[in-house]
């Protein structure tokens, strides 16, 4: 099944985000690789800078999405001020489909 994690960034952490950026990329793309990854990307905000994050993975259930989630190394430093994760379901434009 597909979670989607939605995430926003903690008012000012902007500089937390740029720092821990190649880890949090390093661990995006270990999950692109073993397949779990369905995409992911930044919100951006009205100057078109991240304030926060939305990935979507394929999980076994809602507690290993979590657990997926709560190791992003972004969760891990406290850049998030919330995180939501859902199971989504890819109607438009599944490439798996």
């Amino acid at each position: 099944m597909i979670f989607v994690f939605t995430c926003k960034d903690k008012p000012g952490h902007l500089q937390t985000r740029v720092d821990n950026r190649p880890t949090h990329v390093e661990y995006l793309n270990k999950l692109n690789a073993e397949g779990t990854l369905k995409f992911a990307g930044p919100f951006l905000d009205s100057d078109g800078k991240p304030c926060g994050s939305l990935v979507a993975v394929e999980a076994a259930d809602l507690a290993a999405a979590k657990e997926i989630a709560a190791n992003d190394p972004f969760s891990k430093v406290g850049l998030f001020e919330s995180v939501t994760v859902q199971p989504w379901n890819w109607v438009f434009n599944n490439p798996a489909a």
